[in-house]
């Protein structure tokens, strides 16, 4: 259940019996040829199935996260770091002031991870709040999906296009992934990467993603018991 369905008396009503949440940090940048809020989507579904089989709440996303190297592609939209770890650590705190205890964060996006670090901060200042971090495309359970089916995964590919995060036809076969010389500014990274896929399989059958989800919406529902 999305907070977005809710009024205040049903949170309230929610936090006499549980102090769960699930929070969504997403961004908005190129995909190559999926949405430009792939890094949202994929997280928000996620919690949408976690919260139908377990009750807990659904925070609003976060659409924006760090994304400078990709501001040379149309449509990304990056926050600076700083702003990115005030607005985490300020969603938290907000939530925490109200009764929320037990958040898990679904993080959609890789630019986002110096919040993990600011996190630690206030979890050192709040000790009686507990925060678990997901990145789904990071997990030991999507990798052996991977694996069984001799795929790699890259940004904008295969393991990223989903049936909802489809907006367009994709390319048949794979992309060679491309040299990548170090840090790169957005100018150059648009020449590196081209369309914005780094490389791999651009598809994959709708049984392997159904594995990819159903693997990765396990980790979630195991990560909600904050064992």
């Amino acid at each position: 259940m999305r907070f977005s369905e809710l009024n205040w008396f049903d949170v309230e009503n929610y936090l006499e019996n549980d102090d769960r949440l699930m929070l969504i940090l997403g961004a908005c940048e190129q995909h190559g040829y999926l949405s430009l809020l792939t890094d949202a989507k994929i997280p928000q579904a996620l919690t949408d199935a976690a919260s139908q089989r377990t009750g807990v709440l659904v925070a609003p996303a976060l659409n924006f996260g760090a994304s400078p190297y990709f501001l040379a592609y149309p449509g990304t939209i990056s926050l600076r770091i700083a702003t990115l770890m005030d607005v985490a650590e300020d969603m938290v705190r907000s939530l925490y002031t109200q009764g929320f205890r037990r958040i898990l964060i679904l993080n959609g996006h890789g630019g986002n991870d110096p919040v993990r670090g600011r996190l630690y901060e206030v979890a050192s200042h709040l000790p009686d709040l507990r925060i678990a971090w997901y990145a789904w495309w990071q997990s030991h359970s999507v990798e052996a999906v991977a694996i069984q089916h001799n795929l790699k995964p890259y940004h904008a590919g295969w393991v990223e296009a989903f049936h909802f995060t489809r907006v367009t036809e994709l390319p048949a076969g794979e992309k060679t992934p491309p040299h990548i010389p170090g840090l790169l500014g957005a100018q150059e990274a648009r020449i590196v990467y081209g369309d914005g896929v780094f490389g791999g399989a651009y598809q994959a059958d709708d049984a392997i993603m159904n594995e990819v989800f159903e693997a990765s919406l396990g980790d979630v529902i195991q990560l909600l018991k904050f064992e």
